[in-house]
């Protein structure tokens, strides 16, 4: 398993214009191998930008991202100290679930696990191993030959974690994965991403928008300002190892749950608040 050293991450986005806006500045934490970050913040945070450059996709402006390992997997330089290695593109030590699955719908539910395996060249007895234990550890047992447009949003989500899981990365980045999903199959979803990190063991980076998901999920939950975007406040809570056994609904309504979530919502309307009330003085 991995774990990250952010080093003073700035991101400065030039404008067809000429302009220019600065996403992040001077963002610096460090996340252990096997722990859960939940990120949070109002919209232009930079909340996304952070992830894709951790994901390899985009290159800082200044400052490091820099992961445990040797410097020879891919999207990597060993370059580092003390054991790291600097992210310089994209490695399938890191993997990816967005908002929409982003899954290839011309292709059935277990073409779509496989896919990844298949690229790499793993033997297909293997594969259709991985495809079966994984399809039956999201909960899509019998349905590895439908097409992906055949099914719901909740479930075309869950072949986009088998898929990523498939891969067997060390660390999972996820960009508002459940956004999209209706009240309770996102809730259930939720309590999916909590098996598969315990069980897993894997190091998970989940963005949000909603305060009730991150503090549920987030063993770490970090809160981002904006303009330009900064960490604010972080948090480390008990509420994921608890819904490991306990049931959401009883921990959502506990006055512990209730009082950091005010507490995070008045943050957040306080940013929104200043956001609205300035000239965005980033755009140059």
């Amino acid at each position: 398993m991995k774990g990250f050293v952010v080093d003073d991450v700035s991101m400065i986005f030039t404008l067809p214009s000429g302009g220019s806006v600065q996403a992040l500045k001077n963002v610096s934490f460090s996340l252990k191998p096997g722990e859960l970050l939940s990120v949070l913040g109002p919209s232009g945070c930079g909340k996304t930008t952070l992830l894709n450059i951790m994901a390899g996709f985009l290159s800082p402006t200044s400052g490091s991202i820099h992961y445990e390992g040797d410097g020879t997997a891919e999207g990597s330089s060993g370059d580092g100290v003390g054991g790291l290695s600097r992210i310089t593109g994209p490695g399938r030590d890191r993997g990816m679930v967005f908002q929409q699955g982003a899954l290839f719908e011309w292709l059935s539910v277990e073409q779509n696990v496989a896919f990844g395996p298949d690229m790499a060249g793993k033997p297909k007895a293997e594969v259709r191993a991985t495809v079966e234990r994984l399809l039956n550890i999201v909960g899509l047992r019998g349905f590895g030959d439908k097409p992906v447009y055949q099914l719901s949003g909740g479930m075309q989500q869950r072949v986009a974690l088998a898929r990523c899981l498939a891969n067997d990365p060390d660390v999972i980045l996820m960009d508002e994965p459940l956004g999209a999903l209706d009240a309770l199959t996102r809730e259930k979803m939720q309590g999916l991403v909590l098996k598969l990190w315990k069980e897993t063991g894997k190091t998970i980076i989940l963005i949000t928008h909603s305060v009730e998901e991150a503090l549920f999920l987030g063993e770490r939950l970090m809160v981002m300002a904006p303009r330009p975007g900064r960490v604010f406040r972080e948090y480390r809570l008990p509420f994921a190892e608890m819904g490991l056994t306990e049931s959401p609904r009883q921990i959502k309504a506990s006055p512990d749950f209730i009082e950091k979530r005010e507490e995070i919502l008045t943050m957040i309307w306080g940013m929104e608040e200043e956001i609205m009330g300035h000239v965005d003085g980033d755009v140059a």
